[in-house]
């Protein structure tokens, strides 16, 4: 409709038009007068509409800004719970909302009154924080574990009621900090320090008996029959350590127990159990920050009862003990000791109403770990695993050496091509070149503070580690024999040279061997070079700062030892180095 302002020039033009002569030149200025009032009307009316826009934009800009806040929960129709910094308000709804949208965690916007009058989207960031540990009733608390540091209590968003948050996870809070909004799962930290287990039985463990007998009497046992030792008031015990030289198979058998016990405990459940092998390694968790060792020892034992409560049988390994819980000391520097092995001992006292968890610690100096940590109900059973004696040392020459590794032709054409008497005869005369007392294999000479001397050979110095190494090697030089045939012949070459070897064969003049018919293998000679060549590499001995830590893995009280000279031969001649240790 015209507007008033219209209406009255229009009526005054129709006025003055009715009063005018009939002049038909007066008619058309009336009309071009009637569309010029009308144009002029048209852009008066945008000109008020960009007017009101304006006036509409100003006072939107200088109106007060709305203020930016955190729902936290409804309490009654209209109003609710809001988080505006560290303050909280009892706020009313704009009813024009949709309440659906509404709910903790949600961003709200806030005018003067700190009514909620509308809702934004998530924020992108805010503070990340991990989680100490997840109530019962849903909240979190939150904080590290560093001495003297803070915590804080928060809720969950919406979005993650339902989140199965564990202790060491970590959260994004909203920036108000009062409300998870985001759940960031732990990597497997637990990754840095799990493994899968290898299937192993018994029975791939070379020598090792007694070891292995004691720890199935131990923890086996328990976790088997568990009514008898009930009944006898006997507690499983929690943890054994197992120490002696390098290489002798400790980490082997603590990874056996894993396979082996995880199927017996399985049997008696009645269900399949998964172990959670747990190899941490002493010296990658010190850290120079004050407390970060004490929390990954938590972590640690954090994750042992949560894999335990899952009905995982859990094996906490422990390499290089001594390096993590070493003596404590009562002097006035600082020892990462002093705190760290209380964090332990108190952790692994934690774990006594936890039947499936075992913790096995292994030390090549057990001298050097705390007391407090060995004593009794904590790590109830020393277990020395020492160095292989002569028939262990066939055993485990047996284990790597197996029939499936090819044998040298000639070595099966002695016994018919049958595999296992040759594998037997390699296997004989490798651990006697190994255990024969000669002057080349003197290694070490011993002088005791008594004025007795003492002679170590080769047998006295071999682990399981060691046996590995040289079959290893008398493999490589089969291996390379066998590049370098492949390598002179042509491809004719070679199919004639398998056809005229399989026709020998037949013709009998060399007996085919039973179940192998490589053309090349592993032969006596290989494992007589690889032995002597991996004791010629080992003949370097540590300075005399480790002296002690030699003579304890040599199984030599160091009180009892003046001196230990390795003994070396030059063109021939046995001569005994400088004293280096």
């Amino acid at each position: 409709m015209p507007n008033d302002q219209e209406s009255s020039a229009l009526a005054l033009l129709a006025h003055v038009e009715a009063l005018a002569p009939e002049d038909p030149r007066l008619r058309n200025h009336f009309a071009a007068l009637r569309a010029r009032i009308a144009s002029d009307e048209v852009e008066l009316d945008e000109k008020r509409q960009l007017v009101a826009e304006y006036e509409q934009a100003y006072e939107k800009l200088t109106s007060p800004a709305n203020r930016l806040g955190v729902f936290l929960e409804w309490l009654e129709e209209g109003r609710a719970m809001v988080a505006l910094g560290d303050t909280e308000y009892v706020a009313q709804v704009d009813p024009k909302l949709p309440v659906s949208e509404l709910a903790a965690g949600v961003r709200v916007r806030l005018n003067e009154a700190y009514a909620v009058v509308g809702i934004q989207p998530p924020a992108i960031g805010g503070p990340i924080t991990k989680v100490a540990s997840a109530l019962d009733d849903g909240r979190l608390r939150l904080g590290n574990d560093t001495p003297g540091s803070e915590g804080r209590l928060v809720i969950r968003a919406e979005a993650l009621k339902e989140s199965p948050i564990q202790a060491g996870d970590e959260v994004r809070v909203e920036p108000s900090g009062r409300v998870a909004i985001e759940h960031f799962p732990k990597q497997e930290v637990r990754d840095f320090f799990f493994e899968d287990v290898p299937e192993l039985p018994w029975e791939k463990i070379g020598g090792q008996k007694e070891a292995i007998q004691l720890i199935r009497d131990t923890i086996e046992h328990p976790l088997l029959y568990p009514e008898i030792y009930s009944r006898f008031e006997k507690k499983p015990i929690k943890g054994i350590l197992l120490f002696g030289p390098p290489g002798c198979g400790k980490t082997l058998i603590g990874k056996a127990a894993a396979y082996n016990l995880t199927r017996e405990y399985a049997k008696r459940v009645g269900h399949e159990v998964k172990e959670y092998f747990m190899y941490i390694s002493g010296p990658k968790i010190l850290n120079m920050w004050l407390g970060e060792t004490e929390r990954m020892v938590r972590e640690i034992f954090s994750v042992a009862r949560e894999k335990a409560k899952e009905g995982r049988l859990v094996f906490v390994f422990m390499d290089e003990a001594e390096s993590v819980l070493r003596t404590r000391s009562s002097g006035k520097w600082l020892n990462i000791s002093n705190t760290v092995v209380p964090q332990f001992c108190a952790e692994l006292d934690g774990l006594v109403s936890l039947e499936n968890v075992v913790l096995i610690l292994t030390s090549n100096r057990p001298d050097y770990i705390d007391p407090a940590v060995l004593r009794p109900e904590r790590i109830d059973r020393k277990v020395k695993v020492g160095r292989p004696d002569k028939a262990a040392t066939m055993q485990i020459l047996d284990i790597y050496l197996h029939a499936g590794i090819p044998l040298d032709p000639g070595e099966l054409a002695k016994f018919d091509g049958d595999i296992d008497c040759a594998r037997a005869h390699l296997i004989e005369e490798a651990t006697t070149h190994i255990w024969r007392s000669a002057k080349e294999t003197e290694f070490l000479r011993v002088f005791m503070k008594n004025g007795s001397t003492e002679t170590l050979y080769r047998r006295d110095l071999v682990s399981g580690a060691l046996l590995k190494s040289i079959v290893d090697r008398a493999k490589d030089l089969a291996i390379r024999r066998a590049i370098a045939d492949v390598g002179m012949e042509g491809p004719r070459d070679r199919g004639t040279k398998g056809r005229r070897n399989k026709e020998t064969v037949a013709a009998g003049s060399v007996p085919a061997p039973k179940g192998n018919s490589a053309s090349h293998g592993v032969s006596l000679e290989d494992l007589k070079a690889a032995i002597d060549a991996e004791y010629k590499e080992n003949e370097i001995f540590p300075k005399s700062d480790t002296q002690e830590d030699w003579l304890k893995l040599l199984d030599y009280e160091p009180e009892n030892v003046a001196s230990v000279k390795p003994i070396s031969r030059d063109r021939g001649s046995e001569y005994v180095r400088k004293n280096v240790m």
